[in-house]
């Protein structure tokens, strides 16, 4: 692989799933041919203990949202060349792609760029649509997470630019998610050892579907009175969802951890029985899901899923095999799936192991880090 330079905005310690996503692949690349060109984040503290602990070099921006302005795009041309750089990745393609043409006059031979849920949205909008295309014929490819995105990128691009993409979505970690991930200690810290158990891990935005979750569980309760729902979490969204299940009556039912850390997630997966996140798309599409990793990682845990429609929430599950997709925002389809599984713990157990199947063939990290050498 060629000495690659990371320009991304998504990194951490600053926290989300594409931020996961550029850093996992990052660690699975060889450190002595990686430099990262990140922005910065809000904690200096915490940004400068996480970098130090890196197996390659990160340097910094001042600012805390890289754009392809001269400044930066000045920036990462003079680390290219000092750190001997020869490919370029964008951890998100747009808008950062737009620096591509003056990095390859730098000395970049290959630039790839990733895309996510966002640019699909770019891609509905004439102004963002133009960008996105001239993002398509600097770049050598753009890689996408599934069939839904693709095609709605595909659409705005040339048909060069859309013959060169490649499939690329991030990782499950199969050793570390994996059903004796500790899920039994979590459901005794929290008083929820005997009971049926719903959780959804997730940010907790709109169109997560959290909300949808919180007005199905009435019609579960009806049929198991002493059932849970452990929503694993935190953002913007939780006053408006603990003043929901306030309001439909069933707070004592529901179960909010807040945010938790990264190496305790897999304890709160394996404490559900169903793994439910009935995502939705909003603002008329601009507001979809890229992918939903986190199905992937219920799957992995060994659980059935529920899924929404939105956007390329479907790529991440085999509907009827692995759990099944609803409607995102239909309360009534996500309790008669959440339902049907609780009634059947065979049915549970066998999606749940076609689930692990699946990431183990498909979704492993090792597979798609090598996908990405291969385009660098």
């Amino acid at each position: 692989m060629d000495k690659t330079l990371i320009v991304t905005n998504d990194f951490p310690p600053r926290p989300g799933g594409i931020q996961s996503f550029v850093h996992s692949m990052a660690l699975r690349l060889d450190p002595g041919s990686v430099v990262v060109y990140a922005s910065t984040w809000k904690d200096g503290t915490e940004v400068a203990r996480f970098d130090a602990e890196q197996p390659f070099p990160v340097v910094r921006d001042r600012t805390s949202m890289l754009l392809p302005t001269p400044r930066v795009t000045r920036t990462a041309a003079r680390l290219l060349r000092e750190h001997g750089c020869s490919s370029v990745w964008f951890g998100a393609a747009a808008p950062l792609g737009l620096m591509a043409p003056a990095l390859r006059r730098a000395g970049a031979r290959r630039l790839v760029g990733t895309t996510h849920g966002h640019e699909a949205g770019w891609a509905q909008l004439p102004g963002s649509r133009r960008l996105l295309r001239r993002i398509g014929e600097g770049t050598d490819t753009l890689t996408y997470l599934g069939e839904y995105t693709r095609s709605r990128i595909a659409a705005a691009l040339t048909e060069q630019a859309a013959a060169r993409m490649v499939q690329l979505p991030p990782g499950v970690d199969e050793k570390t998610f994996h059903p004796g991930s500790g899920g039994a200690v979590v459901r005794a810290r929290l008083g929820l050892a005997d009971r049926p158990v719903v959780v959804c891990v997730s940010r907790l935005v709109q169109r997560k579907g959290q909300d949808t979750l919180i007005l199905a569980m009435p019609r579960i309760l009806r049929e198991f009175p002493d059932a849970a729902l452990l929503i694993v979490g935190g953002g913007p969204y939780r006053t408006e969802l603990e003043t929901l299940a306030e309001r439909t009556g069933i707070r004592e039912a529901v179960h909010f951890t807040g945010p938790v850390p990264w190496e305790e997630l897999p304890a709160h997966y394996g404490a559900g029985d169903v793994f439910a996140m009935p995502c939705r798309t909003r603002r008329g599409g601009l507001d979809v899901e890229g992918l939903g990793i986190v199905y992937l990682e219920a799957s992995a845990t060994g659980l059935p899923v529920v899924a929404g429609d939105s956007g390329g929430a479907p790529d991440a599950v085999l509907d009827g095999e692995t759990g099944w997709v609803v409607q995102g925002g239909s309360p009534e389809q996500a309790a008669e799936r959440i339902l049907t599984l609780l009634h059947d713990p065979e049915l549970r157990r066998s999606m749940g192991e076609r689930g692990r199947d699946w990431v183990e063939r498909a979704w492993r990290w090792d597979l798609l880090a090598t996908r990405l050498k291969s385009l660098l």
